[in-house]
C-alpha cells in the first residue's frame, strides 16, 4: 500500500550498500579478488600467473558491465527486478567466456565459474537487502498537477510544506514544471538539481512508475517528439533478420510437428492468415498457427466482431488453447520478420477491421504505427490480447511508453517478460 507523509523519515538501513561505487567495489573484492587470491595461494589448483590475471581482469569487466545492465533494467516498471541479477550477469560472464575461447586467451575455468557464482549470489543478496523492500521516497513540490498523485507500491510521496523544511533522504523530487512557482520554490528546485537530487516533471515521474504514457495528456507536439532512435531502428532490423532466421532453423522440426497436430485436431489449414495493420499503417498478411475452428466467411459488418478474441472464446480448440498459452502459435510470424513486415519486439499489429474502428474512437491511435509491429511487446506482456476500446486505450498507453523509451534495454526486459509469460501462461488469451 502507498503512503503520503509530511513527517521526517529516517534513512534506511544498509546505507553503505546503497552507494553504487561501494557495491561495485565489494563485488570486485569478494567475487574477483578473493577467488584469484585463493588460486594464487593454492598452487595445486593449477594454472599460470597469466592464466590467473587474465581471468581476474575479465571478471572485473564482466562484473562492472553486468552491474550496469542490471541497474539499467531495474529502472523500468512492472517486473520482479531480482531476476535481472541472474540474467544480466549470466549474459556478461557468458560473453566473457566466449571471447576468451574465441581469442584463445589462457584463463581458468574454475576461477571464472567461482567469480560468476559469487557475483550472482552477492548481488542477489544486495538486491534483497537494499532494493527489494526499500520504499522510494520522492519529494513533492506543491502546486499544479502534483496536488493529486496516484498510488504506487512502495512509493512514498513526501509532500513538502515549505522550501526550507528539513527533508528525509530523497531519491528524487517531483514538480509540475508547467506551473507557476514562487521565487523561493524556484530557487529550491534549482538547488535540488545542483545538489544532484533528480528533479522529475510530474508526468515523467508517473510514466516511469506506471510504464504508461497516457494518451489523454498528449498533444500533437508531444507526439512529434516521440520518434524513436533511427540508428537503433536500423540496427534492430538487422538483428531481427538474423535472429528470426536462426529461430526458424532451430524450431523447424517443432513447427512441422505442430502443423501436423493442428490438421489432426480440427478441420482446416494449419496456418491462419489475416490482414493486419503494420509499419506506417501499411496492411500486410500475418501468419500464425490456427488455434480456432474454421468458420464461414463473415460479412463486412461482422468482420470487426469476428476479429476479436474474447475470454473463453468457444471458437478456440483444445490444442489451440495450449498453443496460445505457450505462445507457440506466434512462431510462424518469424516469416513476417524475415519479410521485413514485423520486428521481434514492438506494438502488436491489429486486424485491419479493428484498426479502422480504433482510429475513429481513440485519439492519436495511428501513432503506434511509427515503428514496426512486433511478435511481442510492452503492451503484450503487461495486458495480453485485448479488444474492448477501454482496454485498447490502456494498451495504447503502454505502446506509447515503449515508443518513448525505445531502447535495447527495454527490449531485453520485454524478452524476459515474454519468457516468463511462455513459462507461466500469464498474460496470454
Amino acid at each position: 500500500m502507498n503512503h503520503s507523509t509530511n513527517t521526517t523519515l529516517t534513512a534506511s538501513k544498509g546505507e553503505t550498500l546503497q552507494r553504487t561505487r561501494n557495491q561495485i567495489l565489494l563485488g570486485i573484492l569478494i567475487a574477483v579478488v578473493l577467488p584469484a587470491a585463493i588460486r594464487y595461494n593454492f598452487t595445486y589448483l593449477g594454472g599460470s600467473e597469466n592464466n590467473l590475471y587474465n581471468t581476474a581482469i575479465g571478471g572485473v569487466v564482466a562484473l562492472v558491465i553486468g552491474y550496469i545492465g542490471y541497474r539499467r533494467l531495474y529502472v523500468f516498471p512492472g517486473y520482479a527486478a531480482g531476476g535481472y541479477v541472474l540474467t544480466s550477469f549470466s549474459m556478461t560472464f557468458g560473453a566473457l567466456a566466449v571471447v576468451l575461447i574465441m581469442l584463445r586467451i589462457d584463463y581458468s575455468r574454475l576461477q571464472l565459474l567461482a567469480s560468476y557464482l559469487i557475483t550472482v549470489a552477492l548481488f542477489t543478496f544486495i538486491h534483497l537487502r537494499v532494493f527489494a523492500k526499500r520504499s522510494l521516497i520522492l519529494g513533492v513540490v506543491p502546486n499544479g498537477a502534483t496536488d493529486r498523485l496516484p498510488d504506487f507500491a512502495r512509493v512514498i510521496w513526501h509532500r513538502m510544506s515549505s522550501p526550507s523544511e528539513p527533508l528525509p533522504p530523497l531519491q528524487g523530487v517531483v514538480v509540475d514544471l508547467n506551473a507557476d512557482h514562487s521565487d523561493e520554490w524556484s530557487s529550491r528546485i534549482a538547488a535540488f538539481a545542483l545538489e544532484g537530487t533528480p528533479v522529475y516533471h510530474v508526468s515523467e515521474a508517473i510514466e516511469q512508475l506506471s510504464g504508461r504514457v497516457e494518451i489523454n495528456h498528449l498533444s500533437e507536439n508531444t507526439l512529434g517528439s516521440l520518434n524513436p532512435n533511427d540508428f537503433y531502428l536500423k540496427l534492430k532490423a538487422v538483428l531481427d533478420f538474423i535472429a528470426a532466421l536462426a529461430l526458424l532453423i532451430f524450431t523447424g522440426p517443432l513447427l512441422l510437428v505442430v502443423a501436423v497436430l493442428i490438421r489432426l485436431d480440427s478441420p482446416g489449414p494449419a496456418l491462419f492468415r489475416q490482414p493486419r495493420t503494420g509499419f506506417r499503417a501499411r496492411p500486410f498478411v500475418i501468419y500464425k498457427f490456427r488455434t480456432m475452428q474454421v468458420t464461414a466467411p463473415q460479412s463486412a459488418a461482422d468482420a470487426r466482431v469476428h476479429a476479436m478474441t474474447q475470454d473463453n472464446d468457444p471458437r478456440i480448440t483444445k490444442l489451440g488453447a495450449f498453443l496460445r498459452r505457450s505462445r507457440i502459435d506466434e512462431l510462424p510470424q518469424l516469416i513476417n520478420v524475415l519479410k521485413g513486415e514485423m520486428s521481434l519486439i514492438g506494438p502488436r499489429p491489429e486486424a485491419v477491421a479493428l484498426t479502422q474502428w480504433y482510429e475513429k474512437e481513440i485519439p492519436f491511435y495511428h501513432y503506434r504505427h511509427i515503428i514496426k509491429p512486433g511478435i511481442t511487446g510492452w503492451g503484450q506482456v503487461n495486458l495480453g490480447h485485448v479488444a474492448d476500446v477501454d482496454d485498447v486505450r490502456r494498451k495504447l498507453d503502454l505502446d506509447f511508453y515503449y515508443v518513448k523509451n525505445f531502447s535495447a534495454w527495454l527490449d531485453i526486459l520485454i524478452v524476459l517478460r515474454t519468457i516468463q509469460t511462455m513459462l507461466t501462461g500469464n498474460g496470454a488469451k
